[in-house]
């Protein structure tokens, strides 16, 4: 990629209507545009950030064997009567009828569908356990959309369903899929923790949050010695107290911040009962299937990794999900044959070797150029000028530190495949 031809929308003002760290950079560094309240368009380098995060999640949810579907996002209001959750969802759920003043909604999540869709093709036991995921645009009608995709009424999400034959088999997959999700997590390498939770509106017997840690969080959580933590919303039913204080000196606990970006739960037979999903087991006794649930707020986890890392010059990408995993900026290469050759090897070489580059060849100065990728937040910064093309050499620096090196092309590679 060419930064010549590519579209770039860096801002140098700080945006006024915005509230928070990840907000206002993803507004400056370009990564999305707001259409209208809680909905925002995804500007090329925002949306390479979130493949990068998507493909993530893909890679974990096939290793566990769970099938990626997609299925419509206008719901028939007859599936949310059948569940009892037409009525008692709330105003969140964003009601339309169609030219035939037929109810739907568009769907904040898809228990309802997949229940739906499973129940026309389950005819037997022994096609038990289903797992199946999509990552698709979800919708709730906040009434108050704020802090930019943080809290929108348009955002990308993975959820994942499974049904099973007993409490057992649910019991197995959930914990397989808490695995898998302390995987994305890990690869994410972001600092996050999972704390038991409330269930909320979506119902089961048991459910458990991730959160990314951030100053700016929503949620209070305590959190003990090995990482793992508890909702302040539930603690006191936990440890039977009323006294978060007394909680927190009595356990040993930590009160952090948190940004809620994934929730798992056992539904059990919450849907299925009610939407008369069942199966004959082995014995011929009818079973209800018993369902379990599991959410990722996929736009929500990059202004998660924002609010973690950042600083006064931009973002600060962990690299498994920075947009590039190096930029080479040329300085006058346009004005200068040997530094456009030189930049254009390079480029070349990281190209061959399969490493995420960008080339700044633009007609520039280096301080814009600079200013623009700090902003942006590639963690690998490559300035190729005039003696660095003489030399056959590159001045090296990566984002947050202001050390630079003097390194030849093989030694770059090697770092950055390091």
């Amino acid at each position: 990629m060419k930064a010549s031809n590519y579209p770039l929308f860096t801002q140098k003002n700080d945006p006024s209507d915005a509230e928070i760290a990840s907000h206002k950079l993803m507004l400056k560094a370009g990564l999305v545009r707001q259409q209208s309240s809680g909905q925002y368009s995804f500007l090329p380098i925002g949306y390479r950030v979130l493949k990068k995060i998507e493909n993530i999640i893909r890679e974990e949810m096939n290793a566990i064997g769970s099938a990626e579907i997609l299925m419509p996002s206008v719901q028939p209001s007859e599936l949310w009567e059948e569940s009892g959750r037409w009525e008692t969802y709330g105003l969140e759920l964003l009601r339309l009828k169609d030219r035939h003043q037929r109810d739907y909604c568009l769907g904040p999540t898809f228990e309802e569908v997949i229940t739906d869709l499973v129940r026309k093709d389950l005819n037997s036991y022994k096609q038990l356990p289903l797992n199946m995921y999509q990552i698709s645009s979800k919708f709730r009608d906040e009434i108050r959309p704020r802090f930019g995709i943080m809290r929108a009424r348009e955002f990308i999400m993975k959820d994942a369903y499974s049904f099973h034959l007993n409490q057992e088999c649910l019991d197995e997959w959930y914990e397989k899929y808490k695995q898998a999700y302390n995987n994305i997590f890990d690869r994410l390498k972001l600092e996050y923790t999972m704390v038991d939770a409330d269930s909320g509106n979506i119902g089961g017997s048991k459910s458990n949050e991730f959160h990314v840690i951030a100053d700016t969080g929503e949620d209070d959580l305590l959190i003990d010695q090995n990482g793992i933590g508890v909702n302040c919303e539930i603690a006191k039913t936990k440890y039977n107290s009323d006294d978060i204080e007394e909680i927190i000196k009595d356990n040993n606990l930590i009160q952090k911040k948190g940004i809620e970006v994934g929730h798992i739960f056992k539904l059990g037979d919450k849907y299925s009962k009610s939407m008369n999903l069942y199966i004959d087991n082995a014995e011929l006794n009818k079973c209800n299937i018993q369902m379990g649930c599991y959410g990722i707020g996929v736009s929500r986890i990059i202004a998660a990794a924002i609010e973690q890392n950042h600083d006064d010059n931009g973002i600060i990408w962990p690299a498994s999900i920075s947009p590039f995993r190096i930029v080479i900026i040329e300085i006058e290469g346009h004005k200068n044959e040997s530094v456009r050759l030189f930049s254009t090897e390079l480029y070349k070489k990281l190209n061959a070797k399969d490493i995420d580059v960008i080339l700044d060849d633009r007609n520039a100065k280096l301080g814009n150029k600079l200013n623009d990728w700090e902003l942006i937040g590639v963690p690998n910064i490559v300035i190729i000028g005039k003696s660095e093309a003489e030399n056959t050499t590159v001045t090296f620096k990566k984002r947050g530190q202001t050390d630079k090196s003097s390194l030849s092309i093989e030694d770059l590679i090697k770092i950055i495949q390091d």
